[in-house]
């Protein structure tokens, strides 16, 4: 790889030194008693509209996305655009059902989704795996923030062997830590603003700037091979790419906001109007996320995987490596540093909400369920501070010894995991009918299911279904929901004869209450 790019790397920590700043003075901001749950775990639930925007974008839009979209566009196509369609059917999705939920934990101080599983259904076992499947989906999630710092760290032309290497990366995520643990989500939420800001602007001038060095979108498709452009036309008996792209943008929209950060982020909205307006404000992400998939399409143009200069990076992060080689290949130093430091707050920002809503789910819903029933206000923030450290360290120690593949391979499990809580979660906002016992049994099906498919389909979320002599190829998650489903109805009126189910703290009118003033 290239020596170090010295004026990059001068930007690039300056606005690093920014963003520490910012996270520590944010326990400053809408100040509040941080020896409170709610306070640190969820900002006080007092984030309006435009600062939910940037939280919720801020930890849906990570590091991994501006690195790993375009380069599967790069590697492997037009099937990297699933995830443009897939979130602008999250939205709705997001309108309907997660302003009622938002309602209920405001009602009754829920701070988790498992919280509200255990108030709706009154059984603990189903909302431990509620919170057991939100924190393992969630560390390789974490795992994976740091590949995409570790992609533009060695971008910069700062490298090493061994233990040196990753000297950088430990420093970065100890000064995480360090703000995390002073400020709680008020951090990761000041941090967002300056964090989107910075990729809107490399968003927008790679897309300008690029097209027009390589000599216009025609030039640039002509460029891309023919087999990228358009994905495959399924053969007889079997949906092909199509049934698999379908089913992944479905399965991806399904399970976005299932993920604790997501729900963290909608939990700190101050209000269910707010969860509303950002539905709609929302899918101005979408349309940043089509213009970064071109971005892989530019990359195969300027041809940046052919260039001496860009090999050693290619050889160590593979496909991650084309848009930070784009990058150096089109811009100034100067410019460097400002879109490598938006990938690597980028990395910050959903890293710490993920870390703190995984600190949260252990801290209600399994220290205070099972371990501890009735800590103090201090004792139970104490603890979740101190998970949240422990997952960060996990999440570096797993990528620092293990090869980042078993992250990504885990990463892609966790959605066909989370996608398991959708009718105990999604669904019990809308209805109680379900006994809380076949869900149980139907989340457990849908665990082993989509596992099983997983690995038979050698650790790819695409499995190809058999009916008769017809294939349908789909996202595993998708299939494994069904299954959930179908089960959870069955079973409901078979479990119901035997047991009543439990008490709902719930009541139908909460789901519909008009916004705070």
């Amino acid at each position: 790889m290239q020596n170090v790019n010295w004026t990059a790397t001068i930007i690039f920590l300056a606005l690093f030194v920014l963003i520490t700043w910012l996270g520590f003075a944010a326990a400053r901001w809408r100040r509040g008693d941080l020896e409170l749950l709610h306070e640190w775990g969820l900002g006080g639930r007092r984030f309006g509209t435009l600062v939910t925007w940037f939280l919720i974008g801020g930890d849906l839009y990570t590091a991994y996305t501006f690195i790993a979209v375009p380069a599967l566009a790069f590697g492997a196509g037009a099937v990297a655009f699933f995830a443009v369609p897939y979130t602008i059917v999250a939205y709705p999705i997001l309108f309907l059902a997660f302003p009622r939920l938002w309602y209920v934990c405001h009602k009754h101080n829920y701070i988790t989704a498992a919280d509200f599983v255990r108030g709706r259904f009154g059984n603990r076992w189903l909302a431990l795996a509620v919170a057991v499947t939100g924190i393992i989906a969630t560390l390789p999630y974490i795992a994976l923030q740091l590949v995409g710092l570790q992609v533009v760290i060695g971008g910069l032309g700062i490298s090493g062997e061994g233990y040196t290497g990753d000297l950088p990366l430990v420093i970065a995520f100890i000064i995480l830590a360090a703000f995390t643990y002073s400020s709680g989500l008020r951090a990761p939420a000041s941090i967002a603003i300056v964090k989107d800001i910075l990729i809107y602007v490399t968003a927008f001038a790679t897309v300008v700037v690029v097209p027009i060095q390589l000599g216009g979108f025609e030039k640039i498709f002509a460029a891309v091979p023919a087999s990228k452009l358009l994905l495959a036309i399924p053969g007889d008996n079997t949906t092909g790419a199509y049934g698999a792209y379908a089913t992944l943008a479905l399965g991806s929209a399904l399970a976005l906001f299932l993920y604790p950060h997501s729900i963290t982020g909608i939990l700190a909205a101050s209000n269910g109007r707010a969860v509303r307006q950002n539905a709609a404000l929302l899918p101005g992400y979408s349309f940043m996320l089509g213009l970064l998939a071109l971005v892989g399409f530019f990359a195969i143009a300027a041809g940046v995987s052919a260039d001496p200069e860009y090999a050693a990076g290619f050889k160590q992060f593979g496909n991650n490596f084309a848009v930070p080689a784009l990058i150096l290949h089109s811009f100034p130093s100067w410019f460097v540093g400002i879109a490598f430091a938006a990938v690597g707050i980028g990395a910050l920002v959903p890293a710490a909400i993920m870390s703190i809503a995984a600190a949260n789910l252990y801290t209600r819903n399994i220290h205070r369920e099972f371990i501890n029933s009735e800590p103090t206000d201090r004792h139970e923030a104490q603890i979740a501070k101190w998970v949240s450290l422990i997952v960060k360290f996990g999440a570096l120690v797993f990528i620092v010894f293990i090869p980042s593949k078993y992250a990504i391979y885990l990463q892609l499990l966790g959605g066909i995991w989370i996608i398991q809580t959708l009718p105990s979660v999604m669904l019990g906002v809308y209805t109680r009918w379900f006994n809380d016992w076949a869900l149980l049994v139907g989340w457990a099906a849908g665990i082993v299911a989509g596992t099983a498919m997983f690995v038979a389909a050698h650790l790819t979320p695409t499995y190809a279904l058999a009916v008769g002599s017809f294939t349908f190829p789909g996202y595993a998650a998708l299939y494994a929901v069904v299954l959930n489903l179908v089960l959870t109805i069955v079973l409901t009126p078979l479990f119901n004869l035997s047991s009543g189910g439990h008490l709902d703290e719930t009541i139908a009118a909460e789901y519909r209450a008009p916004q705070p003033t």
